[in-house]
């Protein structure tokens, strides 16, 4: 008997977990079915994706929501949304309340909705549920996109689209790519040696122009003074957390811990890079 309950214990658990769903299967783009609105995700690390909504008309791109789906330290996990014109720009959390066949986050706090629910219903195709809970329902289908094999519809092509210049630049069809935002903060390097830090932070600027030249950092420029100890910031123009770590040790600051990062995952126009010949021509003094 008791090796029965074991048996039986285990074959429960497998059921549970076969049953489980993860929000990894929403990486990637997805259109609304019926409309010109669409989702992007992007999973940022094993706890988190991130994404935003946004409409395409004309080719252009308008963000309308930010979103993340994450799990705390607590092991819950939580769908963070913030949507633009709405909740005095408030982030609204809404907890997972079941994975089995079906993402289901819900706050009965929120006016509306109260309830969100994704279900995949194939490797192509999402149903999006927003509710109050009740009789108020309000239904979508998301289509993912494959940006090499998808059509584009004449009614959202750029008629000023330049082919040749998107592939130089890595562009999507959306005119956009992936590139990784650096937060530089403050090391823990206590030190006091002036000739140490002018020398590492001289090092600093000198590596910037390196990687310019190089085309691995796009952007770069310091922050105000504020009480998170962020420093500045960098944009990677490189292919994967691994490449963009070996690229910021390269940094003698960095190297010294006297500064020190954090790094994310960015979704921005991969036009970005063309202002950088028009950067060498509008400064006067050399910092």
């Amino acid at each position: 008997m008791k090796y029965l309950l074991v048996f039986l214990t285990m074959l429960l658990t497998q059921q549970s977990i076969s049953q489980t769903i993860s929000p990894d299967f929403m990486e990637g783009t997805w259109k609304r079915k019926d409309k010109n609105h669409y989702e992007h995700w992007d999973k940022l690390n094993p706890r988190m994706l991130k994404g935003f909504s946004y409409m395409l008309k004309n080719g252009n791109i308008t963000v309308t929501e930010y979103a993340t789906i994450h799990q705390t330290r607590g092991k819950e996990v939580v769908y963070s949304a913030t949507v633009k014109g709405q909740n005095a720009g408030k982030t609204i959390n809404f907890k997972q309340t079941l994975s089995d066949t079906a993402l289901i986050f819900e706050n009965q706090a929120h006016d509306f909705p109260k309830k969100i629910v994704y279900k995949k219903r194939t490797d192509s195709e999402i149903l999006v549920q927003i509710s109050d809970g009740g009789q108020k329902i309000y239904s979508y289908s998301l289509l993912k996109q494959h940006t090499k094999n998808t059509a584009i519809d004449s009614t959202n092509a750029n008629p000023n689209y330049n082919a040749a210049l998107a592939q130089k630049l890595g562009a999507d069809d959306y005119g956009m790519k992936k590139y990784f935002l650096v937060i530089l903060k403050t090391g823990n390097n206590t030190t006091d040696d002036k000739e140490f830090i002018n020398s590492a932070f001289r090092g600093h600027l000198d590596n910037i122009d390196k990687l310019v030249e190089q085309g691995k950092l796009i952007l770069a420029g310091p922050l105000g003074k504020n009480e998170r100890t962020y420093r500045g910031i960098f944009v990677l123009n490189v292919t994967s957390p691994d490449e963009a770590d070996e690229v910021l040790m390269t940094d003698p600051a960095i190297r010294a811990n006297l500064l020190t990062y954090e790094l994310f995952n960015w979704y921005g126009s991969a036009a970005l890079p063309e202002y950088l010949p028009s950067a060498d021509k509008v400064w006067k003094l050399s910092p």
